[in-house]
């Protein structure tokens, strides 16, 4: 009920609030979410998108591609309370004609949202993409950082996306959009190329901050490592923003236990883990700052529609499009995440 109510309510209201530094959205909220194969009906020849054609083995028909874009529509409102968020990072969606059609095609198009987007290399034909409200977020310069192993050149991942725009108060604020590869084969066979993954994106960060100590910077995405992993703890060098923070160096704000959420963004078997996460620049912990990360930190959103029982591993899991083949028409496998800026 709760839930339907917000979404009541977020349709109700279709005026913009002005963009000024006086009144940005509030919250500013930006958000991340892995939408579990957000796959168009059309057969893409240059990827292995068969499974999800009307006649694959998932049989993904036109009225299960449209449910499932009226399911991730719903997530992100709910994820606003209310309020559309003012930036969301997306994984495993096809291509742009998919964020097309949820920007424009679903109620998310009364709030202005533009797309950013880069066909990726990856095997499947999964990208990361951006959403942003044109009236909150300015983007002037945006790239696809390419990863392409050297120990293994035949196995193609998604990019990391980069992005850098201006907030509603005139700073900069650089996005970094990610879905680093899985762990299909096993943790270890598969450890190197997160940990390679990790090093592009800690040799892209630290750039930036040689240039700016005080840069403002936001990395948000499905890593498929936890953030006490080698590749997140060690090699990306993600801090607990528990401990002081230094202006220069990254936070992951998922090491901070959340008290009403205690388990994770998606469960294997009996067990969760926290793979979606949100990471920092120092200087948006800075009370001090203008622009800073709100006192609640990140948060796992866990709403009651997004789960259901486990019968086999006990508690809840997530509620998915798909068990196993068997269609059930619920959202992803994994959980959103978000954090919310605030401005002094």
């Amino acid at each position: 009920m709760i839930f339907e109510l917000l979404i009541f309510l977020s349709l109700q209201s279709f005026t913009q609030p002005e963009n000024t530094p006086n009144n940005p959205v509030k919250p500013f909220r930006i958000m991340f979410y892995n939408c579990e194969n957000l796959f168009d009906i059309y057969d893409d020849s240059l990827t292995s998108d068969e499974e999800f054609l009307p006649e694959g083995e998932r049989h993904w028909t036109n009225n299960r591609f449209y449910k499932k874009l009226q399911n991730t529509f719903k997530v992100i409102l709910a994820v606003g309370e209310g309020e559309a968020p003012a930036i969301i990072g997306l994984c495993e969606t096809e291509n742009r004609f998919v964020l097309e059609k949820l920007a424009f095609d679903t109620p998310l198009k009364n709030y202005d949202y533009r797309i950013i987007h880069h066909e990726s290399p990856d095997r499947r034909g999964i990208d990361v993409g951006l959403l942003y409200r044109k009236n909150y977020f300015t983007p002037v310069h945006n790239e696809a950082i390419n990863i392409t192993f050297p120990f293994d050149t035949a196995t193609k991942t998604r990019d990391i996306l980069y992005v850098k725009g201006l907030l509603p108060n005139g700073d900069t604020l650089h996005i970094f959009v990610n879905h680093w590869p899985s762990r299909y084969g096993g943790y270890m066979p598969t450890l190197d190329k997160r940990n390679f993954t990790a090093g592009i994106l800690k040799n892209k960060t630290d750039s930036l901050l040689l240039q700016n100590p005080d840069a403002f910077i936001a990395i948000m995405g499905d890593f498929n490592d936890g953030p006490g992993d080698e590749s997140l703890a060690k090699v990306l060098d993600g801090q607990n923003p528990a401990e002081k923070t230094i202006s220069h160096k990254l936070y992951n704000l998922m090491l901070v236990k959340q008290e009403d959420w205690p388990f994770g963004t998606l469960k294997y078997r009996e067990s969760w883990d926290i793979f979606d996460q949100m990471i920092v620049s120092g200087k948006l912990l800075d009370d001090s700052s203008k622009v800073q990360i709100s006192q609640a930190g990140a948060k796992i959103f866990h709403g009651s529609f997004l789960l259901e029982p486990d019968e086999t591993w006990l508690g809840q899991k997530t509620f998915r499009t798909y068990n196993g083949f068997k269609y059930s028409g619920g959202f992803s496998d994994h959980l959103p995440v978000f954090l919310d800026l605030i401005f002094e």
